[in-house]
């Protein structure tokens, strides 16, 4: 491991991002085949799993995890003709939203789906728990996938884990291959989770015991304190096991041989340095943005997104505000009310989607569509606003992001969202809801300088939308933010449109995230044994 000044020396050039933060620099050969990749995937879990033709994997809690983790399943599938991929979905007990919409939206050359079977005695206590309780499920799979292949074709590489899947560790060595991460969160993020589980086991430090604290930490490569109180949900949730379960999951992702991580080096340099410190961390390798430009998950939403951008056109460039608030984004009536109230005092356009909190009482279960806006608006504001603002329901997110006539976005700072808000170029105003997303909001304003503040501390019930008990966000508070996002010539504009360049770069040939990608997979060969191929 070289020292920080040695670092920082090798790192003034691009071409060292990789050795830096990676591994050391080595000269590999290439090989002449590829191991099948297996690649997990539940409804509530993500997993990953490499083998010479196939990978499979597993996502926690829904469409974003699985959508990321499809997409850069994709890029590997590109980088070499050899491989393919398998994805095993694992359903959660409850009677969860199903993937099969999105899946099926997602074919692609050489990748592929299966389902492991429930079982009448899945209960869920903690994630770990019900993960470890598919350990066997899982090796039987995975063995009698590579039991079916001839001895001379593909042989498993490994497993890919997601962070909430790293139960599987053991499965991977059991079968004697290498475990990797792909995390979708952000590098900064995941940089708090090593660093916090070390300060829990070194120095005894309970992070729950900061909830609704007023104190600041300072973290490794953070140039502002963060309050405590803006840490991952999870964090201070010791009722329902997720605080221990938080210091488990970063415990055992050092165990692998190298995470990836969904964020590129240009943005989050600090937590990307900080991490490549410490000789406990696996190398990082920085591949992001993974970005799903196609929003669609089925063709009956075809219709939708045309009447969406056909509006759009209709008005100029950045200067429609778009609200947009995820998967699992709904609100209360009096902050629904509150929210437009604060479009009508900003006086700006507005693409608003508003969805109702799920009928289900299922733990993750999905927003839906209003029936009818009218009754939970207040009276008379859809024809006060028609000339400038449109109420909607679901929302192609990528494809408005993409509209010229979108120039600010208001989100919960979920992290595809923010990597794609950056891959279009258009700035946040920050309105966190659950997990991370505080943390996210506060990087994307005090330290990257691609926000705007609307609120960094709001939260809701993990898992369960429209139950929020926060202090209500005022509609004066939500104008200012808006106007803010929307002015044409902040620097917060200038940053991200800075960003948008770079971040385009990184994953063309000879960017950064494109040689990180390149060295994951000579690692990879390397650590499974390839044989050499003759140049």
């Amino acid at each position: 491991m070289w020292s920080w000044p040695t670092l920082r020396k090798r790192c003034q050039h691009q071409d060292d991002l990789l050795p830096c933060f990676a591994r050391p620099p080595t000269t590999l050969p290439t090989y002449t085949s590829l191991h099948n990749m297996i690649k997990l995937q539940s409804q509530s879990w993500t997993e990953d799993i490499f083998s010479t033709d196939s990978k499979s994997r597993l996502s926690w809690p829904g469409v974003g995890h699985l959508t990321s983790t499809v997409e850069i399943a994709k890029i590997l599938l590109s980088r070499d003709h050899r491989l393919s991929i398998t994805f095993l979905i694992i359903h959660p007990p409850n009677n969860g939203p199903s993937v099969s919409s999105i899946t099926s939206s997602m074919i692609y050359d050489r990748l592929h789906y299966l389902d492991v079977p429930k079982e009448e005695s899945d209960s869920i206590v903690s994630i770990n728990g019900f993960m470890e309780s598919k350990k066997p499920a899982v090796r039987k799979i995975v063995s009698e996938l590579t039991e079916s292949q001839s001895v001379s074709g593909p042989r498993l590489a490994g497993f890919v884990i997601d962070m909430f899947c790293t139960a599987m560790i053991d499965v991977a060595t059991e079968l004697g291959v290498p475990s990797y991460a792909y995390y979708t969160s952000g590098a900064s993020f995941l940089a708090l989770l090593l660093h916090v589980q070390k300060l829990c086991d070194y120095e005894g430090l309970d992070v729950a015991d900061f909830k609704d604290s007023d104190e600041e930490l300072s973290l490794p490569g953070f140039s502002n304190k963060i309050p405590a109180r803006l840490l991952p949900s999870a964090a201070f949730d010791k009722e329902r096991g997720f605080s221990k379960a938080f210091n488990r999951m970063a415990r055992e992702l050092r165990r692998t041989e190298g995470i990836l991580v969904n964020s590129f080096i240009e943005l989050e340099s600090h937590a990307v340095q900080s991490m490549g410190l410490d000789p406990s961390v696996p190398p990082i390798y920085s591949v992001g943005p993974v970005v799903n430009t196609n929003s669609r998950t089925d063709f009956i939403k075809l219709d939708q997104e045309t009447e969406i951008t056909e509006w759009l056109d209709c008005h100029p460039p950045a200067s429609v505000v778009f609200l947009c608030f995820g998967s699992m984004g709904a609100f209360g009536s009096d902050q629904v009310k509150e929210i437009a109230r604060g479009l009508e005092t900003s006086g700006l356009r507005f693409l608003w989607s508003l969805r109702r909190p799920p009928s289900s009482q299922t733990l993750f279960a999905p927003t839906e569509d209003y029936e009818d806006f009218s009754k939970v608006l207040p009276e008379g504001f859809l024809e006060r606003t028609a000339g400038v603002g449109q109420v909607i329901g679901w929302a192609p997110q990528t494809a408005v992001l993409g509209h010229p006539s979108v120039g600010g976005f208001v989100s919960h700072c979920g992290w595809n969202s923010i990597l794609e808000s950056l891959w279009f170029g258009v700035p946040l105003a920050t309105w966190p809801l659950y997990a991370e997303q505080q943390f996210n909001a506060f990087e994307a304003v005090k330290e990257t300088g691609i926000g705007v503040e609307i609120s960094l501390d709001y939260r809701i019930e993990m898992g369960k939308p429209g139950s929020d008990k926060a202090v209500l966000v005022r509609a004066e508070q939500i104008a200012r933010g808006i106007r803010q996002v929307m002015e044409k010539e902040s620097e917060v504009r200038k940053k991200v449109k800075l960003m948008m360049e770079k971040c385009r770069e990184a994953v063309v040939q000879g960017g950064s995230s494109y040689n990180y990608l390149q060295q994951f997979m000579k690692d990879l060969r390397k650590n499974i044994g390839m044989p050499l191929e003759t140049s």
